[in-house]
């Protein structure tokens, strides 16, 4: 019997709710100052004052990464495609590949900003640039796994390349590219604050770095809840994809199981 979603969910609420007790009553008894650490209840509070602002900021950065994002999805099937057909490619771009994601965001971000100025472009590509390498890497992973048998017979049955990349390659290594989906979501986001914060008009990371000038740690909080949630939304998203495709391609899975 399947456990209801919420009852898998219920452990991580409880210590969620656990840990913001212990913040809340810390901060209360402790009398530390809001400058310093703000309590859970100050955050909350700041968040729904500035729930105006706050939402065309996280509008802003939605938006960016919701670009990004999909453009590097694009851009990551796309070149596991031709890394898979094309073996001497993968040899040799590969490793270049690999060491792209090396490069500090950190001191990638300002560089961004600097080469292509304060509009959309820069930011788009530093979220393609952190976001794509996952998919990438679970793409090769899952066309990898697809038994030799299983494509002997195909191949008996007259199927050519494109074909058994079709009928066995895709949807065996559809697990496989949901999970680098899931991996990539979780840095999208914050891919976005950190290009953001580096020279931006408008988003969480412009608004997180005007709240720490203005010594505002409640609204840095508050940004940063609504960045997590924005994420888990995300998530979210992915999952109740990945459950509504998934019936069409068990099969093929459990084939190669």
């Amino acid at each position: 019997m399947s456990i209801p979603p919420i009852s898998r969910a219920l452990p991580s609420l409880c210590l969620a709710a656990a840990f913001l007790a212990a913040w809340q009553g810390y901060c209360t008894w402790a009398h530390v100052s809001p400058l310093i650490l703000p309590a859970p209840s100050d955050v909350a509070l700041g968040l729904w004052i500035n729930r105006a602002v706050l939402g065309s900021h996280a509008a802003a950065t939605l938006s960016v990464a919701a670009i990004g994002f999909t453009l590097s999805v694009c851009f990551a099937f796309t070149t596991s495609v031709m890394l898979h057909f094309v073996p001497w490619l993968r040899r040799g771009l590969f490793p270049l590949l690999v060491a792209s994601q090396t490069v500090p965001i950190v001191a990638l971000a300002p560089l961004m900003v600097l080469w292509f100025g304060f509009g959309l472009l820069p930011k788009v590509l530093l979220v393609i640039l952190v976001t794509f390498f996952p998919v990438l890497v679970s793409l090769l992973a899952g066309y990898a796994r697809v038994p030799q048998a299983y494509l002997d017979q195909l191949a008996s049955m007259g199927a050519g390349r494109g074909q058994l990349f079709r009928r066995a390659a895709l949807p065996i290594a559809r697990p496989h590219f949901f999970s680098g989906l899931r991996i990539s979501a979780t840095y999208a986001i914050v891919a976005t604050i950190f290009a953001e914060y580096a020279g931006a008009r408008q988003g969480l990371g412009i608004y997180i770095l005007t709240a720490k000038n203005n010594f505002r740690a409640d609204l840095v909080l508050a940004a940063v809840v609504l960045s997590a949630t924005l994420t888990l939304l995300l998530l979210g998203l992915l999952h109740m994809i990945d459950h509504a495709t998934g019936r069409r391609y068990r099969r093929a899975v459990d084939v190669a199981d």
